[in-house]
């Protein structure tokens, strides 16, 4: 029997702002940190490993994104050059001074915060499309900066080998010890996020992107949350950077170049703007969405398509799927996969009832 809504009643304030207000929200979370904590490590191999600690680097990236795009309204697409900042960060602490990953990875997603804050100074006086064109600025300029600057970048291919992180004198190499490394970050990242939007910040920021001018007569700073939503939101980019760096073992800009910081626009989209779970569905898609495309053609595509051109063709479908996808969730459900899961779980919280 599914748990009601009208069968639980709260006599407090504290009741009412509970992450988790009906006891299946708090059976369903356990469930699902237990699955991924123990079950999977257990059952998975080191490849479907690989993929999950992809997709839970992702979800935090996507989250701090949707922090800015779809909690605040400002439009960023320059989310790859934080990331950037905050791999380049960690790299240069970890290999120059020997800093451990406890020390690494916040100090990555602070440079990248500040950086964040200074390209968020536009938004004081742009919007939109405007403010799209100041994040593209940025994104190329960090490039270059990165590219042309050896002190930070390394030198030569701006490329930094980062040494694997050390837990308690064990150097994480496997998938499944990383596993371990990159999850306790995103679940913590989730439950940040997850109190950030409903605290008093969160609801500034919804303020600001229904109405800016109605929020700043209500008493809402909106240049001083604006800013704060730009260094929130690239201080998660600059933790996924670092996480990145460690998963790969390098820190280099090609890996965060422009089409990286339209696929995290595209996670945000696709998943649901304005939703935590929605940016953990959209990334979670985007994720899986080349592995499907590449396992699909290398199935049935070799049919149809000459082997030596199959890896073109793979490539050109994930462009193509990529733009098909983001035209079709505008169009038929703007609110992505996270209003499709909401019908989901509307139908079935009135069942047997039509109403």
């Amino acid at each position: 029997m599914f748990h009601r809504e009208s069968g639980y009643f709260k006599t407090s304030y504290k009741a009412d702002m509970a992450l988790y207000p009906l006891p299946i929200g708090k059976v369903a979370a356990t469930g699902f940190v237990l699955l991924f904590l123990v079950v999977a490590p257990m059952v998975l191999d080191e490849y479907y490993l690989s993929i999950i600690n992809i997709a839970a680097i992702a979800v935090v990236g996507a989250l701090g994104l949707n922090i800015l795009l779809g909690y605040t309204g400002q439009i960023s697409i320059g989310h790859a050059a934080f990331m950037s900042v905050g791999a380049y960060t960690a790299a240069n602490f970890a290999v120059h001074f020997d800093m451990p990953f406890w020390i690494t990875l916040p100090a990555g997603g602070l440079m990248a915060a500040a950086i964040g804050t200074l390209v968020g100074l536009p938004s004081l006086r742009v919007k939109g499309l405007y403010l799209a064109i100041a994040t593209l600025a940025a994104q190329f300029i960090i490039e270059w900066v990165l590219n042309h600057t050896p002190v930070i970048s390394g030198g030569i291919q701006a490329s930094i080998e980062m040494p694997r992180p050390v837990f308690f004198g064990t150097v994480l190499n496997t998938q499944s010890e990383l596993y371990f490394f990159i999850l306790p970050v995103t679940i913590l990242a989730i439950i940040a996020t997850l109190n950030l939007v409903r605290s008093r910040i969160g609801r500034a920021f919804v303020a600001i992107r229904d109405q800016d001018i109605a929020a700043e007569i209500i008493g809402i700073n909106v240049y001083r949350y604006k800013l704060l939503a730009f260094a929130i939101s690239s201080f998660y980019a600059g933790v996924t950077g670092v996480l990145y760096t460690y998963y790969f073992g390098i820190a280099n800009y090609e890996a965060f170049q422009l089409p990286i910081s339209i696929d995290y626009l595209a996670m945000c989209i696709i998943g649901g703007l304005g939703s935590v779970l929605g940016s953990i569905f959209g990334a979670v898609f985007i994720t899986l969405l080349p592995i499907v495309i590449r396992v699909f053609m290398e199935t049935v595509g070799v049919f149809f398509v000459d082997g030596v051109y199959l890896a073109q063709v793979i490539a050109q479908m994930r462009l193509i799927l990529f733009g098909g996808l983001i035209i079709f969730f505008l169009v038929v459900e703007p609110d992505g996969l996270n209003k499709l899961w909401q019908n989901i779980r509307n139908y079935f919280r009135v069942w047997p009832f039509s109403y």
